[in-house]
């Protein structure tokens, strides 16, 4: 099953130097097993985010943690310090084994 994410950053205009915060959601149900479905009142199989890894460029700088506690669709946010145009690229994997994926490009100005 396909997931996606959204990732902004704030300021939107920043230049190399500049600290800006990427904020990130990521489509998930974030299932723990224990909820029911309420049509057939079965447990809903778990299925949850693992961990997430943040890459700059090539370089790993952050990598989270995330159990079947956490919420549908989770929200990130994070500080980053611009020092060059490159990907930032967010990829995640669940319990059921599926890595998943989201790049934006980091364009500094000035």
């Amino acid at each position: 099953m396909a997931r996606t994410a959204l990732i902004k950053i704030k300021p939107r205009r920043y230049k190399k130097g500049d600290i800006v915060r990427v904020d990130s959601v990521i489509m998930h149900p974030m299932y723990n097993g224990l909820i029911k479905d309420k049509k057939t009142g079965k447990p809903i199989p778990p299925h949850y985010i693992t961990d997430v890894e943040v890459y700059y460029g090539d370089q790993l700088i952050t990598k989270i943690d995330v159990n079947a506690s956490v919420s549908a669709n989770p929200y990130f946010s994070f500080n980053l310090k611009v020092d060059k145009e490159a990907p930032l690229k967010m990829i995640w994997k669940d319990n059921k084994g599926e890595i998943t994926e989201k790049v934006i490009q980091i364009k500094p100005r000035g």
